[in-house]
């Protein structure tokens, strides 16, 4: 059997795995560890992080995160029409304006159903 085919695979691995675990390691060994109540602190998340799995949160967190990531997700379909548009012509900007109609209609539904209330 002839290895020297499977050279490059494994140098290629490697180099992957240091450039990937590199610079972890070299932040954890090289960088300040100096932990403190505010770092500690919950960031973004609502609630305690070192506490029991099974205490109540709230929920209106992640129904805000999630209905951002779908519009922003929907938002970015507009960067791939606007380069394009001289292409694609009236066709192209009949069919992103229904598409903007619809993303308008869904985000004044979840306005008046109170989902980006936050009391």
């Amino acid at each position: 059997m002839n290895l020297d085919q499977y050279l490059p695979v494994l140098l290629f691995i490697l180099v992957g795995a240091a450039v990937g675990f590199g610079p972890l390691i070299i932040g954890k060994i090289l960088g300040p560890s100096r932990p403190d109540p505010e770092k500690l602190s919950p960031f973004e998340c609502g609630f305690e992080a070192f506490e029991d799995a099974r205490m109540k949160f709230d929920v209106r967190y992640y129904l805000v995160a999630i209905l951002f990531i779908l519009f922003d997700l929907e938002i970015a379909f507009l960067f791939p029409w606007a380069v394009s548009l001289d292409a694609i012509g009236f066709f192209g900007f009949l069919s992103m304006m229904i598409f903007l109609a619809i993303l308008v209609v869904g985000f004044v539904y979840e306005w008046r159903k109170g989902a980006l209330d936050w009391e």
